[in-house]
């Protein structure tokens, strides 16, 4: 049995690693009311959006949209990671590096060209070393610290130009959707082709709404400046941009969800683990207490 002194020490050292994930817990109770609300605010830009983008191609031939074609085969793809910096968050990084080598190992043999782009730190490093898919960018440094609209642009950027130059056939995003503190799931994402996004348009860039539908479109009057097709040239990519936007503030509540979860659990297993090892502790203190007395007792006898 450890000896006394052992037994505080461990115990001082239990309370203080609780201390730790007690206010762990805290800082991501408070960062992940930011990033709930972050996500619930951009759901009504998003379907505002989506609606402006279908009455474009109802209004107008936007088949022929750069973004909005279908490679009849599609050999070159590109999968974009997202994942966190940091880890005490549970299997929140493990899952998404699982589903990504699920993904690798299942399409590897199907395309000429895969491009992996990462997102956080946590997958990078997993997944740096893996053989056949190519490392095109890796924003590990800093990436988390910009605004989330920032690091959304500075990806989608080039992404966009290279699909539009047709040296890109899909796009693909694998992040985190946030249903509850304790419930996160990975969820694979199409971002390019845009039909992926906007779901009442068909593989061509055709509208897919019905006749009343369009009618009830057309009804509605809106006044596009300068031309539909130029405004087409700006929303699309911004809509593609939106996606993504999207994808990081799931992730990042999810990150934060499942920090406060895996800091909650560690805390209940402290307090748990500080109550044993003082009963432990004065299981030991009175078997010491016992000991002296029988040590007394037999020296006065033996007098």
């Amino acid at each position: 049995m450890a000896n006394l002194k052992q037994i505080r020490k461990h115990i001082d050292s239990v309370k203080n690693t609780g201390k730790i994930t007690g206010a762990m817990k805290m800082v991501a109770v408070s960062k992940l009311r930011k990033s709930q609300a972050a996500v619930v605010a951009t759901r009504p830009y998003v379907d505002g959006l989506i609606n402006v983008i279908e009455h474009l191609i109802v209004k107008t031939d936007a088949s022929q949209h750069p973004l909005l074609r279908n490679p009849a085969e599609k050999k070159r793809i590109s999968l974009i990671v997202i994942s966190g910096d940091k880890g005490l968050c549970g299997a929140y990084n493990h899952n998404i590096v699982k589903s990504a080598r699920r993904f690798i190992d299942e399409r590897i043999d199907k395309y000429d060209h895969l491009d992996l782009i990462f997102v956080g730190r946590k997958a990078y490093e997993a997944m740096r070393r893996v053989e056949g898919p190519k490392i095109r960018k890796a924003l590990v440094e800093g990436a988390w610290e910009k605004p989330t609209s920032e690091l959304a642009r500075q990806i989608t950027k080039e992404m966009c130009e290279r699909f539009e130059a047709d040296e890109m056939d899909e796009v693909f995003v694998l992040y985190t959707v946030f249903k509850s503190a304790i419930a996160q799931s990975v969820v694979l994402d199409a971002v390019l082709p845009l039909q992926s996004i906007i779901t009442n348009c068909d593989a061509e860039g055709h509208s897919l709404l019905s006749e009343d539908e369009k009618a009830s479109l057309d009804s509605t009057s809106y006044i596009y400046e300068p031309s539909n097709h130029e405004i087409l040239d700006v929303i699309l990519p911004r809509a593609v941009m939106i996606h993504v936007q999207r994808s990081l503030l799931e992730s990042s509540a999810s990150e934060h969800g499942a920090r406060m979860t895996a800091m909650d659990n560690a805390s209940k297993n402290a307090t748990e683990m500080i109550s044993k090892l003082t009963l432990q502790y004065n299981r030991a203190r009175q078997a010491a207490i016992t000991t002296e007395l029988i040590e007394v007792v037999s020296g006065a006898e033996a007098l």
